[in-house]
């Protein structure tokens, strides 16, 4: 029997630290959290917690293997919420509160022998924090939830920190709603050095790009005109600059600049960042991936320079610290970076591998000398016309940091001199349109997010897989649409016109706000100013902060935001139901209003008033595609009416089952008896009989036995029995037959199947059915 028992949070974890040390240790995992806060006294916010049926096994487990070990050490995360799994532990486990509390910022033996030489108790301050976080998003999600349901058609749930992220996003949409895309046209020309052996040492032939200095043309003729102008002009080497500078290396990764530049660079979601640098930190490859600090301890910063200057000498070496300018960031904790500088590749995965590549080229690069370049500007000026062109160029002369992190494109530019005679091979003017402001990324949203204080390190994640959860902020998936600019070319000493196609308005992979996301966003401002305002979202953060450093109550703090957030509650619960219903006109037949609405599933056209207003159903249709309830047009609706009705009666198969084409909660399906089958890849108003026969066809294939409420389908992942409800469904094992079982046998697999489970935030899993035992505590 091993003398030392380490409780982490993980296996994976578990089984990183059990390498590291002696046979006198035995690791085990409590799966994440062990106990959920079901309740919050809303007078005393006591909190009762409920031990997870899910871990039953899992803590009596713990509690024979603490009861025989001599010494007990609980080596969950550094942060606040592994702080409160220790505590957890030690409240569940009937643990001493002097039990041995260990942190590391890295799973290296070096890191665990330090950490053991070090331990302390669990720290209560850092408990009473996470508490207090976990109180207030109970208290809000509870409160807020139940009235934007009420009130906001469609709407799911609200939460403390999803809402203001929710707000940026709708109020970027509606900027680049207001924006008017004004137009000048861009003039450029290309020049090249005169070729008459004045240029010693450069090839001839050699033509460069050049841009029109100062305001552009705002209008055809006005390009047109100064084309004209300049066609037959001569041009001459107004003024030479040429510089050296530099480019600064980066600092290390914090976990929002890993999750920004994770998106940017490799596409990663949030989500998938975190989930891949969760799964390298527990293997012992880099260091703890959740901090806000830059700092990088002494003995990783001299081993990164041994690095460079073996791997690429002394000349690329500049050592640097760096220090964070937020003040609530923790020093003593590290940047992310690995845990061996030399092990330029690794992880288990592709995600794990292209991230960890990440990770090492940064950090190498923080302690890398700047690079340097050669900045060439040359101004050529037309001698008639007081119109100047500029060209920039830029040459790499040291790629320093570049060499492991980032790239630099050299654009060289030939060797002239003031008063050199320049000639003009061509001149464009073509038309430019101003962008509207750029929709967020993932990335750039966590950016804004840290810029303005709202979230951590360990929420960023949770908050953007949330508002898409929810249904009211989704991913666009548009390449953008063509339009026709006008360019005029000089040639032969003529302008001529062309028209040229280029895509804009691009929204793949951005955050767009959905009909019910933009109405969720508006209740709470019209309602909720507090909730969804980023001063007093940040300054809950700072006053978290300062519960974890013991400087504020936890008990006051709560006190202070619950108290004015409940009358704000009780006066929303008085307003009307909230919807941004727009009358887009009347219809020209009949003369029956036309609206464009937002219901439950987004959304949709409506001619006619509602049947309690006038007696008569109305009449239904789909927003067009690309289109909101606040863009869409009268027109459009009225080519939207003009689909058929749904349900639409498409025919019937070979087996006289009569197939019905319809819409859904879930999108669009096909209706066969008493089968409903998705059709995510067809238009449900134009889908015909022969495009839908073979998906019925398909689905009578898959059916292996039917016994009405009870099914053996030949699933994507094998045979499966499905049962009455949704989700209600069981695998079969691969040892049995599908086709010999009987209904009495299905029936049982269904009663005695696994319990639903979801996966938790620290790598365990989380139970949400059946109660147990409760109890009350505070921090």
């Amino acid at each position: 029997m091993a003398k030392n028992l380490v409780i982490v949070e993980s296996p994976a974890k578990a089984k990183t630290i059990e390498k590291y040390l002696g046979s006198d240790f035995k690791v085990l995992a409590s799966i994440g959290h062990i106990r959920k806060d079901t309740k919050v006294d809303k007078t005393t916010f006591d909190v009762t917690y409920e031990i997870d049926p899910d871990h039953k096994k899992i803590i009596t487990e713990l509690k024979k293997e603490a009861a025989a070990a001599d010494k007990i050490w609980l080596a969950t995360d550094e942060d606040r919420e592994g702080e409160s799994i220790s505590w957890h532990l030690c409240e569940v486990l009937k643990l001493p509160k002097d039990t041995a509390r260990i942190t590391f910022h890295e799973i290296t033996k070096s890191a665990l022998e330090a950490a053991i030489k070090n331990p302390r108790k669990v720290d209560m301050d850092m408990v009473s924090s996470q508490q207090a976080r976990q109180t207030l998003d109970m208290l809000v999600g509870y409160d807020l939830s139940d009235i934007v349901r009420r009130k906001v058609p469609g709407a799911v749930s609200a939460g403390r920190v999803q809402s203001p992220a929710l707000r940026l996003i709708v109020e970027r949409e509606k900027q680049i709603e207001k924006f008017e895309s004004k137009f000048d046209f861009k003039v450029s020309g290309k020049f090249l050095k005169d070729a008459d052996g004045s240029y010693a040492g450069n090839e001839a032939g050699w033509d460069f790009d050049a841009t029109l200095e100062g305001d552009n043309p705002k209008t055809e003729k006005d390009a047109t005109e100064l084309l004209g102008k300049l066609i037959a002009d001569e041009f001459a080497v107004a003024e030479v600059e040429e510089k050296e500078g530099t480019k600064a290396n980066p600092v290390p990764f914090t976990t929002a600049a890993l999750q920004i530049e994770a998106n940017s660079k490799l596409g990663f979601s949030s989500r998938t960042t975190m989930s891949a640098a969760q799964g390298l930190y527990q293997a012992g490859l880099i260091t703890y991936h959740r901090t806000d600090s830059l700092n990088l301890s002494g003995q990783a910063v001299k081993a990164i320079a041994d690095y460079i200057e073996s791997e690429f000498g002394k000349n690329y070496l500049k050592v640097r610290s760096f220090k964070t300018k937020d003040a609530s960031a923790q020093e003593a904790h590290e940047a992310i970076r690995p845990t061996n500088i030399s092990l330029t590749a690794a992880g288990k995965n592709n995600y794990e591998k292209r991230l960890y590549q990440l990770i090492w080229a940064r950090t190498v690069a923080t302690q890398m000398a700047n690079a340097k370049v050669a900045k060439t500007t040359i101004k050529i000026a037309a001698k008639k016309e007081k119109t100047t062109f500029v060209a920039k160029g830029e040459v790499v002369i040291f790629d320093g940091f570049l060499k492991v992190y980032g790239k630099a494109k050299d654009l060289e530019l030939p060797k002239v001199a003031k008063g050199d005679q320049i000639s003009c091979i061509e001149l464009t003017a073509k038309q430019s349109f101003a962008k509207p402001p750029a929709r967020y990324t993932e990335g750039s949203l966590v950016k804004k997010l840290e810029e303005l204080g709202i979230g951590r390190p360990s929420t960023y994640a949770s908050i953007m897989t949330a508002i898409q959860a929810r249904g009211y902020v989704v991913k666009g998936e548009s390449e953008g649409e063509e339009r026709e600019v006008i360019e005029l070319k000089t040639a032969a000493g003529k302008i001529t016109k062309h028209a040229v196609t280029e895509k804009y308005g691009a929204n793949k992979g951005k955050l767009l706000p959905t009909p019910i996301g933009e109405l969720v966003a508006g209740f709470l401002t019209d309602n909720f100013k507090n909730i969804v305002d980023y001063k007093f979202t940040a300054n809950i953060e700072k006053d978290l902060d300062l519960v974890a450093d013991a400087k504020l109550e936890r008990v006051k703090m709560l006190k202070d935001f619950y108290g004015p957030f409940r009358d704000t509650v009780l006066i929303a619960n008085g307003v009307e139901r909230y919807n941004n219903a727009r009358l887009l006109g009347h219809h020209p037949a009949d003369g029956k209003p036309i609206y464009a609405k937002v219901g439950k599933n987004g959304g949709f056209i409506q001619l006619g008033d509602n049947e309690k207003e006038s007696g008569e159903k109305p009449r239904f249709a789909p927003l067009p595609k690309r289109k909101s309830v606040k863009t869409v047009t009268l027109e459009q609706a009225l080519k939207q009416l003009e689909l058929p009705a749904l349900p639409r009666v498409l025919g019937k198969a070979k087996d006289d089952t009569e197939l019905i084409a319809a819409n859904g909660p879930f999108g669009p399906y096909l209706k066969a008896g008493k089968y409903n089958i998705p059709m995510k890849d067809y238009d449900p108003y134009t889908v015909t009989l022969e495009e839908v026969l073979p998906l019925y066809q398909k689905k009578i294939d898959s059916i292996i036995a039917d016994w009405d409420e009870i099914m053996i389908i030949n699933g994507a992942y094998g045979p499966y029995v499905k049962g009455p409800g949704r989700r209600n469904n069981v695998k079969i094992p691969k040892d049995a037959d599908p086709t010999k079982i009987t209904e009495a046998e299905a029936r049982e697999m269904l009663e005695n199947k696994p319990k639903t489970t979801r996966r938790g935030a620290r790598g365990g899993k989380k139970k949400t059915t059946t109660k147990k035992k409760t109890t009350t505590k505070k921090a």
